[in-house]
C-alpha cells in the first residue's frame, strides 16, 4: 500500500461513538482498564446516536395499528417510517417486503416456512448455523467448503445444473464469514442460482454493518440481517425481499396483526382472511422499539458514509493481521487465503494454547473482550482446523483445562466504533502472552476457562 492511501486511511479512522467506550473493568493482577469490546461478530455495541433516538422516541410510546390516540398514530407512523427507511437501506426493488423478525436466524426460519412446496434447498457447509440449519423441512443439499471464490461459484453451479430444473430451489449464502470476515462472491452467485432458475437469499448478519448491501445491485432475492450487529440493541431484525412466496405462505405466527378479517361459520368453525403485506409475518404486538432502532442504525451508517467505514476498517484490519503475522505462533483461519477481502472478523489458534485459555486471558489480564468457540459454525471450523467431524465440540469452549488440546478458535473482531488502541493492546496482548505466558492461574469451570480465585 502506498504511503498516500495509508495516510488517507488513517485521516478518516475517527470511530464513531458507541455505548460503553468508557467502561472499565478490573484486572486479575491490579488496577483496572478501559474495556476493549472486540467480540463485534457477535453484538456489536449499540451506536450513541441510535440510544439517544430510542430514548427521545420512549415517551411517546404507544400501541401499533390499534389505537386512536395520538400516540398510538405516532408509533405506527415511526414503525411504518422505519419500514421505509430499512427499504432505502437495502436498495429494495419497488415491490419487495420488509419484514421486522426478531434476528437473523428468525428471519431466515421466517423463510424456510414460507418455501413453496418440495423446494430445493442449496447452503455451503461454511455457514453460520442461523443459515445452515432452518431448512429441514425442505430437500437441503450441503455443498462442501470451497477454497477459492471462484471455486464457491462453480461448486453452485455443478450442483445447480444437476437438480429438477422444474420445481422451485433456494441458495443460501452469506455475505461475510463470521469466521474468518471473508467476502462471498455474492453477485456472482446469484448470478449462478438465477441462471438455473434458482432463487438466492442472502445472510447478511455479518455484512450489513461493514459494506454497502443493495439488493438491486447483488441482485438477490431476499436478504436477512440482525440489529445487534448493526449497532442497535437486541432482539430485532429484517428479512426483506421478493413477496410472492411470503405472500402465498401460511403467516409465520397466527394472531392479531396478521389477520385482516376472522368470523365464525355456520358451523361453529372460524374462517380468516389474512393480510398479503408483512404484517401477514407480524402477528403480535411488534418490537416498535427494536424497528426504530435499526432504521435510526440504518441512517446513521448511510450518513457517515461507507467509503470511510470501509477504510477506517482497512486499517483496523491492516493492524490486526500485520501484528499477528509477527507471531510465528498464531495461525489465522482462511478459506481464501491472505490476500481475501474481509471485514474485521479474524480467527486464529495459537500454538501450545487452549484457546478458551487465551481468550480467558485476554479479558482477565488486559481488559480485552473477544470470542473463543465454534462461533456456531461448526462444520466450517472443523474444516479449518482439519479436524475429525465426529469430534465433539460447542458453540461456546468445550470442557478442556488450560494448555489442553482442543476444538476451538479465538475470534477477535472489530468495527465502526472500535478505537485504534484497542486493536493495537490486542496486538500487544497476543505477542506478550505467547512470549512470557500468562501471569495467573486458570482453571475450568462450567465449560469455561476462567481465573482461579
Amino acid at each position: 500500500m502506498s504511503v498516500s492511501t495509508a495516510a488517507a486511511e488513517r485521516s478518516v479512522c475517527a470511530p464513531l461513538p458507541v455505548l460503553g467506550r468508557d467502561v472499565t473493568v478490573p484486572l486479575v493482577t491490579g488496577g483496572e482498564v478501559t474495556y476493549a469490546a472486540l467480540d463485534y461478530a457477535a453484538s456489536a455495541p449499540a451506536l450513541q446516536r441510535v440510544w439517544d433516538d430510542v430514548a427521545a422516541y420512549a415517551p411517546y410510546y404507544g400501541s401499533v395499528h390499534r389505537g386512536a390516540g395520538y400516540l398510538s398514530q405516532l408509533s405506527t407512523d415511526l414503525f411504518e417510517n422505519a419500514r421505509g427507511t430499512v427499504a432505502e437501506f437495502l436498495h429494495c426493488r419497488e415491490d419487495d417486503q420488509v419484514v421486522f423478525t426478531r434476528s437473523t436466524t428468525d428471519s431466515l426460519n421466517l423463510l424456510a416456512a414460507a418455501l413453496p412446496a418440495d423446494c430445493q434447498v442449496f447452503v455451503f457447509e461454511t455457514e453460520h448455523h442461523a443459515s445452515l440449519l432452518p431448512w429441514q423441512d425442505a430437500r437441503v443439499t450441503y455443498l462442501d467448503a470451497p477454497r477459492t471464490p471462484r471455486g464457491a461459484v462453480a461448486t453452485l453451479e455443478r450442483a445447480l445444473a444437476d437438480r429438477d430444473p422444474h420445481g422451485p430451489a433456494l441458495v443460501c449464502v452469506t455475505g461475510a464469514s463470521n469466521v474468518t470476515g471473508e467476502l462471498w462472491p455474492v453477485r456472482e452467485l446469484a448470478a449462478a442460482a438465477h441462471a438455473h432458475g434458482a432463487r438466492i437469499v442472502l445472510d447478511a448478519a455479518q455484512l450489513a454493518p461493514h459494506h454497502p448491501v443493495s439488493v438491486g445491485d447483488l441482485d438477490v432475492d431476499w436478504v436477512a440481517f440482525s440489529g445487534h450487529k448493526l449497532y442497535a440493541p437486541f432482539g430485532s431484525g429484517v428479512l426483506a425481499g421478493r413477496s410472492d412466496w411470503l405472500r402465498e405462505a401460511e403467516p409465520y405466527l397466527a394472531g392479531g396483526g396478521a389477520s385482516r378479517k376472522v368470523a365464525r361459520r355456520a358451523d361453529g368453525g372460524v374462517d380468516v382472511e389474512w393480510h398479503e403485506s408483512a404484517a401477514r409475518h407480524e402477528a403480535g404486538s411488534p418490537n416498535v422499539i427494536g424497528a426504530y432502532s435499526i432504521a435510526s442504525a440504518c441512517k446513521a451508517l448511510t450518513e457517515e458514509g461507507f467509503d470511510r467505514i470501509v477504510a477506517r476498517e482497512r486499517h483496523l484490519i491492516r493492524t490486526v493481521r500485520e501484528g499477528l503475522a509477527e507471531v510465528p505462533a498464531v495461525r489465522v483461519l482462511s478459506l481464501f487465503g491472505d490476500d481475501a477481502p474481509r471485514v474485521g472478523v479474524i480467527s486464529f489458534v495459537v500454538e501450545g494454547w487452549n484457546s478458551s485459555h487465551f481468550a480467558a486471558a485476554l479479558s482477565a489480564e488486559y481488559g480485552i473482550g473477544v470470542r473463543d468457540g465454534l462461533f456456531c459454525a461448526h462444520p466450517l471450523l472443523r474444516t479449518l482446523l482439519g479436524s475429525d467431524p465426529q469430534t465433539q465440540g460447542e458453540c461456546g469452549a468445550p470442557e478442556a483445562a488450560p494448555g489442553e488440546k482442543s476444538l476451538n478458535a479465538i475470534r477477535v473482531s472489530f468495527g465502526a466504533g472500535t478505537p485504534d488502541e484497542h486493536v493495537e493492546r490486542f496486538v500487544r496482548a497476543v505477542k506478550e502472552l505467547v512470549r512470557d505466558g500468562a501471569q495467573w492461574r486458570y482453571r475450568t469451570e462450567g465449560g469455561r476457562c476462567v481465573p482461579a480465585v
